[in-house]
């Protein structure tokens, strides 16, 4: 078969659905290989697009997402969903056509180095430079791509070799890697700090939602009464409505999560990746640290563990609640009792019966709009903040929120990616920003059959920059904003259209929209 047949057999081998792209003329034989196999091609408006979508796949179901672009503009096209993918530790395949092997050794057209570009923000990439290695490269991208900790790889293809013949066939996939058991001197060295502890905190990361691990932590933490609070990207690792939950580690002007990290007297992180939230904003070095992962702390003066347990976080954690059961250790369980209460009462709070609107007061209307197995996709902005700290959420990777990369504009495309990969109802929320940086893959959307819904808080501003320009210096430059009538905008995509003047109004909105057809609801900010 052709190298480009043979790379699509593997894409099936490897269970992929759908591969989100552009079109090239370098990727001819590709896409007629794709077209004529089991595999759906979405071709996306813009390659950022793209690669967010395959991005949020990954980061949803744990296998590799896979986004095409050509060579040149559209493999640099594609690099911000990939970085995002790769500090997100979210498993995405790229792949990216190249012209033939004969004019890669002198400068041509469109053609730059995408290996090297590639390489500071994927954990492997190569050059398919014959038909004979496509089955193993395959095969070791989405290996790689997928192992934890997960992250991006790259393959590219120039267009010659794609035609080339091959004998070879697609290699099985195999039983994952699995992370060892925890060593027990290890645990046996956290045994010993919890039974000195009578405060003890647990900070969950993205790693407790990634690795399946939630419902271990759940456990433990119902049998010893331990607080969690959570990352950005550790939400729903515990449910939120829990006494144990401390919702979300913040840096706000009240920060009682914050607070109560430091009053605790050990610190237990699980999961936690110091990319999601600086830990020189929460640690103040007066309690022990703990860290349970399935790799090493990084090296950081503001994060130096006094124990690490790098294992099978699962198992680590069942193996401390069994030695718990019968270790004869107790724990004050009220220490955080008042902390709880404030951030419940902020979490509650409910719009005023008129506009204008706030995104904290919205947040309890999307609430009850939404099931607790419903997804919410968050952009990158000032909702941001709010959503991570005042969006309750009960189950984990129901709430999507980038903290690695942090990078705006990945929530309509994601919005895409995640009602394509999951049952449950799907919701885009973005700012005005984040909005038009991708509002184009509405029409992706659409001519898939998707069926979402987009809240926009529109505050016409790049808000989040305003208030920290404010916050320094007491005045704003260079954040000011104009945009479209977002009415006529929906309907010129042929999807529904709300812009909410009341509380009423704003409830009557979210409730038609959530689970219905494609919808937008623009939701003005003052």
């Amino acid at each position: 078969m052709k190298a480009s047949n043979l790379l699509v057999a593997c894409l099936e081998r490897e269970g992929v659905e759908h591969v989100f792209g552009v079109p090239g003329e370098e990727l001819e034989d590709l896409l007629f290989s794709i077209r004529d196999s089991k595999v759906t091609f979405v071709p996306v408006r813009h390659e950022q697009g793209a690669a967010f979508m395959a991005d949020v796949h990954g980061r949803l179901t744990g296998e590799a997402g896979v986004c095409l672009g050509t060579l040149g503009p559209g493999a640099t096209n594609l690099l911000t969903g990939v970085a995002d993918a790769h500090l997100d530790k979210s498993p995405l395949v790229a792949i990216t056509g190249q012209g033939g092997l004969e004019r890669l050794h002198q400068e041509s057209h469109q053609a730059i180095d995408v290996l090297r570009t590639f390489e500071p923000v994927t954990k492997w990439n190569t050059q398919l430079d014959s038909p004979e290695i496509v089955h193993e490269s395959v095969r070791k991208a989405f290996k790689v791509a997928e192992y934890e900790k997960p992250g991006a790889t790259h393959l590219e293809l120039p267009e010659d070799v794609a035609a080339e013949e091959t004998d070879a066939q697609p290699l099985p996939v195999r039983d994952r890697v699995a992370a060892a058991a925890p060593n027990p001197d290890a645990l046996a060295r956290v045994q010993e700090r919890l039974r000195t502890a009578q405060r003890p905190i647990i900070l969950a990361g993205n790693g407790a939602v990634r690795t399946h691990a939630a419902s271990q932590l759940r456990e433990f933490v119902d049998e010893t009464g331990i607080p969690v609070v959570s990352t950005y990207m550790g939400k729903g690792a515990v449910s939120d409505s829990r006494v144990h939950s401390l919702m979300t580690l913040d840096s706000g002007e009240n920060g009682e999560a914050a607070t109560a990290v430091a009053r605790a007297d050990l610190v237990v992180t699980v999961g936690y990746d110091i990319a999601e939230h600086d830990p020189a904003d929460w640690n103040d070095g007066t309690a022990p640290l703990v860290h349970i992962d399935s790799e090493p702390a990084e090296v950081y003066e503001a994060y130096d563990p006094d124990v690490e347990v790098v294992a099978d976080i699962g198992r680590a954690l069942s193996s401390l609640t069994e030695w718990y059961r019968s270790a004869a250790v107790t724990f004050d369980t009220e220490w955080y009792a008042d902390l709880q209460e404030r951030i419940v009462t902020a979490v509650d709070r409910d719009p005023q019966p008129e506009a204008p609107f706030t995104v904290e007061g919205v947040l309890p209307v999307l609430r009850e709009a939404m099931a607790s197995e419903d997804v919410l996709i968050s952009d990158v902005g000032n909702h941001k903040m709010a959503i991570a700290q005042n969006f309750p959420t009960y189950e984990p990777n129901t709430c999507i929120i980038s903290n690695g990369l942090a990078s705006m504009g990945i929530a309509v495309p994601g919005g895409l990616a995640a009602d394509l990969a999951v049952d449950a109802n799907v919701v885009a929320a973005t700012g005005d920003g984040g909005f038009l940086m991708n509002a184009a893959e509405i029409e992706t959307a659409t001519r898939s059959g998707c069926g979402y819904t987009i809240i926009v808080f529109n505050d016409n501003d790049y808000g989040l920059i305003s208030k920290k320009q404010h916050d320094h210096t007491g005045e704003t430059f260079g954040t000011g904003l104009t945009n479209p009538d977002l009415m006529t905008f929906a309907e010129s995509f042929g999807i529904d259209g709300y812009r909410p003047d009341s509380k009423n109004a704003l409830k009557e909105a979210l409730q038609s929209a959530v689970g219905g057809d494609m919808a937008l609801v623009e939701v003005p900010i003052e």
